[in-house]
């Protein structure tokens, strides 16, 4: 008797192994986008190949960060007609300049339309430029027949340049989104319900609490927003839909009609908003614990003593800020007890003080996680801003571009953060800012509460983002989880036609209720006049 449980082990053991198909690595497509979205789809890559995936990343011969060889990838190199403009190193810089030149203009109406030229423009270029790797793609046939014929089984893409999605549907292959941004803002907006009334718009720093004024200045930014989308960034890909796919096929559906989106975001940074089965929150999958920092910056750091230290960080897409500003930051950091790491790969400040670190590179994560560190001074780059809130620091701002107004604002709503205008800026007002997040303790113990919400959840963002590519490969799609409503018409989706017909009912019941009592009426008047006779 006593040997029948091992039997029975056995036997399950068996079963199991005839019922359980081994997990086999799959084929992987990658559409990527350059600069900094290049590092979060990067660290993705790295983790689909330690699960044994096959990934095979597409990139133009002008890339800047997404290299042709590495160890966890293969490449497919596409020569385009001319190089994307992101693509050069100093293109943020120059526009970067050109922006807040105007900025210092004021909020005028010459300096807000010089202001959407400018940045209008820049985005026509882009998506016009980057919408040719599509049909650089199509027209090689041997390249075509090549992707074909490696038999993929998915393709990830980053959705703010989104030519891939049309490659895929042509392939006919399940899409996964690693996203935040896309032609139209924040990727929400492009697959969930966005009432403008609280969820506030791309481009349009505000909370989830607005006024009556704030909220028509929401709708507003809503409206220019479609406008955008419709009339500049999407009409690239819709000459390359139409030619390629076919009339039939609408670009922007394709794009709503994704299998699974893996959203960069995390509602502790968040404002709370509707959403869809389809959305996997992926927001800080690349943060991680602290690593040991080098010799040389572990003795600069320990210096510091009870001051500790601030980093500060500009991101990877802007080397630099001009030197009027970037002089006046140095002479407050002067006027600081705390060191300060400062990578910066522009032309040296002026005023810089003994206690501060100019680097070209520095290993960001590491140092945010130090036990030393007091603050981080940085431009709203989400990346930057998930480190921070993962390792418990505060933040003094300084937003430079695109979102990253609206990144250091829901940080400042949750008492977190301490916004500069980069315009302003002068020794003694960012003085006094670096010094009320330094000594209030309410900025860190706000950012330890946020830190500890962030952590704590049943699985690492990044497996869960793993899990779920895997999940779409095994089921060959996720049809189960997405909605069908990007299909309707707009009166349809916004029941227009529902409302009209119950409208017309209401009108017809009225006005047959009005015509009876007008007929009784009548009727009742004629009765009394041979009475009164």
């Amino acid at each position: 008797m006593g040997s029948f449980p091992g039997v029975s082990l056995f036997l399950l053991g068996v079963t199991l192994s005839l019922t359980v198909s081994p997990v086999q690595g799959g084929k992987i497509l990658v559409f990527p986008v350059d600069g900094s979205h290049w590092v979060n789809m990067n660290l993705l890559i790295q983790s689909l190949h330690a699960k044994g995936h096959e990934v095979t990343v597409v990139r133009t011969a002008t890339s800047w960060y997404v290299k042709e060889k590495a160890p966890h990838y293969s490449s497919i190199t596409v020569t385009l007609p001319e190089a994307v403009c992101i693509e050069e190193q100093d293109f943020f810089v120059t526009f970067l300049a050109k922006i807040l030149e105007i900025q210092k203009q004021g909020t005028s109406f010459m300096a807000v339309l010089k202001f959407y030229w400018e940045v209008l423009g820049s985005l026509s270029k882009i998506y016009q430029q980057a919408s040719l790797l599509g049909v650089e793609i199509f027209e090689n046939k041997t390249l075509m027949s090549k992707i074909r014929d490696s038999k993929f089984d998915l393709v990830l893409l980053d959705p703010g340049l989104p030519v891939g999605v049309i490659v895929a549907h042509k392939l006919k292959l399940p899409v996964v989104f690693n996203v935040k941004w896309m032609t139209s803002g924040d990727g929400h907006f492009v697959i969930a319900p966005s009432p403008t009334s609280y969820v506030p718009t791309s481009g349009n720093a505000v909370s989830d609490k607005m006024t009556f004024s704030a909220r028509v200045k929401n709708t507003f930014h809503y409206f220019v927003n479609t406008c955008i989308d419709k009339f500049i960034a999407c009409p690239p890909y819709d000459k390359i839909v139409e030619k390629y796919l076919g009339p039939d096929v609408n670009f922007y559906q394709l794009l709503q009609g994704a299998d699974l989106w893996l959203m960069r975001v995390d509602f502790v940074f968040e404002f709370p908003r509707p959403t869809m089965p389809n959305i996997v929150y992926i927001g800080g999958f690349q943060c991680k614990p602290a690593e040991a920092l080098p010799s040389e910056l572990e003795e600069f750091v320990e210096s510091s003593g009870e001051h500790g230290f601030i980093l500060m960080s500009l991101g990877t897409l802007v080397n630099g800020l001009p030197i009027e500003i970037t002089s006046e930051i140095a002479a407050a950091f002067a006027q600081l007890p705390q060191k300060v790491v400062w990578r910066h790969a522009g032309e040296r400040p002026n005023n810089v003080g003994n206690n501060t670190l100019l680097v070209k590179w520095m290993p960001q994560n590491d140092l945010l996680g130090h036990p030393k560190i007091k603050a981080f001074v940085a431009h709203g780059g989400t990346n930057g801003i998930y480190e921070s809130m993962y390792h418990g620091v505060p933040i003094i701002g300084i937003p430079l571009l695109f979102d990253q107004f609206e990144n250091i604002l829901r940080m400042e709503v949750r008492g977190a953060a301490k916004m500069v205008d980069v315009t302003k800026i002068t020794q003694q007002n960012f003085l006094k800012v670096l010094q009320e997040v330094l000594i209030n303790p309410s900025y860190r113990n706000n950012m330890k509460r946020l830190s500890a919400l962030h952590r704590d959840r049943p699985m690492h963002p990044l497996d869960a983002a793993v899990y779920w590519i895997e999940f779409v490969m095994r089921h060959k799609g996720a049809a189960h989880l997405r909605t069908e409503s990007y299909k309707m018409p707009w009166y349809v989706y916004h029941s227009v036609d529902v409302i009209s017909f119950l409208l017309a009912i209401l009108f017809m019941l009225t006005a047959f209720v009005v015509a009876v009592i007008r007929f009784t009426c009548l009727r009742m008047c004629r009765r009394r006049k041979p009475k009164q006779e």
